[in-house]
Parts: structure tokens; C-alpha cells; sequence
């Protein structure tokens, strides 16, 4: 009798080990085991952006620097308003023009424009516009000259707005215009 008592009690002790200690660390263990496994997934995961950003990075290293800093020229990801001008203003030179009256309009996003249509297609655009006025004199072949030179630059401009007005003649004889020039520029944001 004394050997079926002690046996009970020992299973009883057993089940009330087991049930209270064993299984409960058992499920923290799992718990912990599933937590490691969605760690090693992240680490995988981590080593395949690295391995991705490696690739990425050599075929980045691969282009020419010249291509590179032309396409910076050509779309830049951000706003220079100095060397705009100063590219502006080089350009002209050489064509014996001299940039007067520059006036540089803040970018639409600075501005804070709330209406219906800037709250709608603001968001959605991937660069923004500057808008930049300038006036200049030059006889007419000239001017052509400089608009052509302007157009084949490696910097996207659009003509916005031209006028002319009529000024002296030059030292050749031939006429000179006064020209007002309105031209916007973009950059990625």
C-alpha cells in the first residue's frame, strides 16, 4: 500500500513538475527559437541589401565620372542658383552679352502654394521648376546665336517668355534689341 501511495505521489509530483515548470520553459524555448529564426531571416535579408548594394555600388563605380557629371549637369538633385547664373553669364559672354535686371523666382514648393492644383500635382512630381528673368542687349544674329548655344547646353531649360524692344545701332551699324528673357529650369528633389 505504502509503494502505491508513494507511486501516486510521485506521479502527481511529476505532472505538477511538468505543468508548471517544464512545459512552460519549453514554450519560452520555442518562443525563443521562433524570435532567432526571424532574426537569421533578417540577417539573410540584411546580407542579400548588402550583397544588392554592393552590385549596385560597382556597377555605379563603372561609369565614366565625365557621363556622370554630365548628367548632374543635366538634371542636378538639387537648386544652384549661383552657378545657373554664372553658367548663364558664361554663355552669354562669349558671345559679348552681359546678363542685366536677373531675377529668380522661388520654386514652387518654397512658396507654400495651397491652392486646389498645387496641393494636387505638387506631390506627385518627382523634380521641381525655378523660373529666372534676365534681359539682355545684342543684335539680333547674335542673340540667335546665344539661344542656340543655350538650346544645345547640357542644362534643360524651356523659353517661357521673349520680348524685344528696339535700341541704337551698334558701331557696324547694324541694329540692337533689348531682349527680356524668362526661362525655367528643373531639378530633381
Amino acid at each position: 500500500m505504502f509503494k502505491l501511495i508513494f507511486s501516486a505521489l510521485g506521479l502527481a509530483v511529476a505532472f505538477g513538475v511538468f505543468f508548471m515548470y517544464t512545459q512552460p520553459t519549453y514554450q519560452t524555448v520555442q518562443a525563443k527559437k521562433a524570435e532567432i529564426a526571424q532574426y537569421d531571416e533578417a540577417l539573410d535579408r540584411a546580407a542579400e541589401l548588402q550583397q544588392l548594394k554592393q552590385s549596385l555600388l560597382s556597377r555605379y563605380n563603372a561609369f565614366n565620372p565625365a557621363d556622370l557629371a554630365r548628367l548632374q549637369k543635366l538634371l542636378p538633385d538639387h537648386v544652384d542658383n549661383v552657378r545657373l547664373v554664372l553658367d548663364l553669364d558664361n554663355l552669354a559672354g562669349a558671345h559679348g552679352m552681359a546678363l542685366q535686371n536677373v531675377l529668380i523666382s522661388n520654386p514652387a514648393s518654397e512658396t507654400g502654394d495651397n491652392s486646389v492644383v498645387g496641393a494636387i500635382g505638387a506631390a506627385r512630381q518627382k523634380f521641381d521648376s525655378l523660373t529666372l528673368q534676365f534681359s539682355t542687349v545684342a543684335t539680333y544674329p547674335v542673340f540667335v546665336q546665344f539661344l542656340e548655344n543655350l538650346e544645345s547646353s547640357l542644362r534643360i531649360v524651356d523659353l517661357v517668355s521673349l520680348s524685344l524692344q528696339p535700341e541704337d545701332a551698334d558701331d557696324t551699324g547694324e541694329p540692337l534689341y533689348s531682349f527680356d528673357i524668362t526661362i525655367r529650369t528643373y531639378w530633381l528633389k
